[in-house]
């Protein structure tokens, strides 16, 4: 048994390095290459540069013209701007509805309870294509103008189920003889629950909130087929240049999402301790 498990360490740490570096090191690469001073080929290093970047946030300097990849920086600043009007919507109406979802599921067991909780489950299964697909005939049918309203209706359908999961999970792990002694105190149902329901459920809040609004912001299978074509969303502005050529510019642009990814996370992580 030692002999076997002596082997199988080895093994379990090759696989735990290989796992990783499956994950992180294409976002390396992407992240080296957004310096590369190539306006052409990506794949061929001739120097470091961070013009890229400056173009993107539309500081362009003296470079040549096969490395004007962006056309029109007012344009990406548009998809961004309506990227941050929709994950701000969404995350709040997800927040709310899913909260709100996983405290009645909590506090009261009524006929179907279990297959409700089920049922929350289904927009995170089934696939973006076809709930996309899904949305889209439902919003043509009912008459509904495709544009930033139909986004955030069709986001809010699948963000919900997150929040509710993060929360759901939040609450499994409370006290309910806090409740029970406010309820002693003369506190109401309103009282008890701003004052020691809120506070302890408020990590397992900003943690689904925070999911949600990254994952509104990288959406774009969902909201491609719902954006209709006066509406362009980052996400959706970048798969568009990606049908040009991968050029240095969309590799910037990558980097800089992934960091602001990365300053959310931190944030969550950072309020959670606090919390705690």
């Amino acid at each position: 048994m030692r002999l076997f498990s002596n082997l199988l360490r080895p093994g379990l740490i090759f696989y735990t390095m290989l796992f990783f570096a499956f994950i992180y090191l294409p976002l390396a690469l992407i992240t080296v290459y957004s310096f590369n001073a190539n306006p052409v080929d990506m794949m061929t290093w001739t120097g470091f540069t961070t013009e890229w970047y400056w173009q993107v946030l539309g500081f362009r300097t003296t470079v040549s013209e096969t490395s004007m990849y962006i056309e029109s920086t007012g344009q990406l600043i548009a998809a961004l701007r309506n990227s941050l009007i929709i994950a701000g919507s969404t995350t709040l109406i997800a927040t709310i509805l899913g909260t709100a979802l996983a405290l009645a599921l909590y506090r009261y067991d009524f006929y179907g309870a279990r297959l409700y909780r089920v049922l929350m489950f289904m927009p995170m299964l089934v696939p973006d294509i076809v709930l996309g697909i899904a949305l889209l005939i439902f919003f043509v049918n009912a008459g509904i103008s495709l544009g930033i309203a139909t986004i955030i209706i069709g986001q809010c359908t699948f963000l919900i189920a997150y929040v509710f999961i993060v929360v759901s999970s939040r609450l499994a792990g409370m006290d309910r003889s806090l409740e029970h002694a406010s309820a002693d105190l003369g506190a109401n149902e309103w009282t008890t629950l701003r004052k020691v329901v809120l506070p302890q459920l408020m990590p397992g809040v900003a943690g689904g909130a925070l999911l949600a609004f990254i994952i509104s912001m990288d959406d774009l299978v969902i909201t491609y087929f719902i954006s209709g074509t006066d509406v362009t969303t980052l996400p959706v502005f970048i798969f568009g240049m990606l049908r040009r050529g991968i050029k240095p510019e969309i590799n910037a642009i990558a980097v800089m999402m992934l960091a602001f990814s990365f300053i959310v996370a931190s944030l969550g992580l950072y309020l959670r301790s606090r919390q705690k």
